[in-house]
């Protein structure tokens, strides 16, 4: 049996996450997304995940410091990303700081464990993105070890070398609760294979960040945010998308390979972005993501998906569009190591066959015949 792009295929087993199961929804080890979202903290999804367990305060506490005490990237990496180019994309700034750790703190050396290499590159890629972005965009040389004790706040003050607003940083705290994990998809898939070689964990994250890298996969919050910024009112972005449509063209944000009947995280991160445009006392740029909505769901009967909310709450947030995707890494890096961990655990080389549509057999024709 074939099928294009493995759709409904089961390509594995998985104790990390179920989405879209009949009855259960979207869960991280059985704990529903929702309950997560709203009574959770990232840190806690990340041990989650990771330690297979939710931390007790304790635990918690010295997760959260250990995190902190691993925000700073050596001086070499720094060096690295110095030289990268203004034009790069933050993907494939995170991309390369994650292979240079790699080589800076290798798998098994040192006692260095998976779980504590995934805890490194969850504090660190925040550092690694903004200290690329500063060093090029304000010729700063900055200290990345803000103190901060969530990947949230850490994030939000090395972006804006101020203190986090609390709305703000609750709002990413959830988005990167809810980009945390999505059982079989591309990208993990990806990290799922490369560690089936028996690869280490950075070749293995490297991997699923260039499958994110793909418009296909990541880089919908991107491309909402594009699309939304072409309009200036609720009702130009309703001409507008509508004259997309009888072009045929494709408008990102909207639907999904597993959900048909919306993506339960939409409702979550659409619900803190209208907060956040209500308390900042301008919500034009929400009302048009909202008629977008409306249009898509009235005209073809589709849902948004994560990616379309998540797009107007990072912008209010105050992140560059073009670090709307490496957020997404710095959350999702948990579950890529927990399929990571899960896969070397019980480990079997993921080798599938390929249904042959080329010529049959031929004969060889010597280059002076052709």
């Amino acid at each position: 049996m074939t099928t294009a792009g493995l759709e409904g295929l089961i390509a594995g087993r998985t104790a990390i996450a179920t989405v879209g199961k009949a009855g259960a929804g979207l869960t991280y080890r059985g704990y529903r997304i929702e309950d997560l979202a709203e009574h959770s903290t990232f840190e806690e999804v990340a041990y989650l995940l990771i330690y297979n367990q939710l931390p007790n305060e304790e635990q918690l506490t010295a997760y959260k410091k250990r995190l902190t005490e691993m925000q700073e990237p050596p001086s070499e990496l720094k060096t690295v990303l110095e030289q990268l180019p203004a034009t790069a994309h933050p993907m494939d700034v995170l991309r390369t700081g994650c292979s240079v750790l790699g080589s800076l703190e290798s798998d098994g050396e040192g006692g260095r464990t998976q779980a504590a290499i995934a805890d490194r590159l969850i504090a660190s890629f925040g550092s690694m993105l903004l200290y690329w972005y500063r060093f090029k965009n304000r010729g700063e040389r900055i200290e990345t070890n803000t103190g901060e004790d969530t990947i949230a706040g850490h994030f939000l003050r090395l972006l804006t070398d101020a203190e986090p607003e609390p709305l703000k940083k609750r709002a990413l705290d959830v988005s990167l609760i809810l980009y945390a994990e999505h059982e079989f998809n591309a990208s993990t898939f990806a990290a799922r294979v490369v560690t089936s070689t028996l690869a280490d964990i950075y070749s293995a994250v490297a991997a699923a960040i260039g499958a994110l890298r793909g418009p296909l996969h990541g880089g919908a919050n991107e491309a909402a945010m594009e699309l939304v910024s072409q309009f200036d009112s609720p009702a130009v972005a309703e001409k507008g998308i509508l004259q997309m449509l009888a072009a045929k063209r494709l408008i990102m944000g909207f639907g999904h390979r597993v959900y048909k009947n919306g993506d339960p995280r939409s409702a979550i991160v659409k619900s803190w972005a209208q907060r956040m445009a209500e308390e900042s006392g301008n919500t034009d740029l929400y009302d048009i993501f909202e008629r977008v909505e409306q249009v898509m769901m009235r005209e073809k009967g589709m849902h948004t998906n994560l990616d379309f909310f998540a797009a107007t709450a990072y912008h209010l947030c105050g992140i560059p569009t073009q670090m709307f995707t490496p957020v997404f890494v710095i959350s999702r890096t948990s579950g890529w190591a927990a399929h990571v961990i899960e896969q070397r655990s019980d480990n079997r080389l993921i080798r599938p066959l390929a249904e042959y549509t080329g010529p049959e057999p031929r004969d060889y024709v010597q280059l002076s015949e052709r």
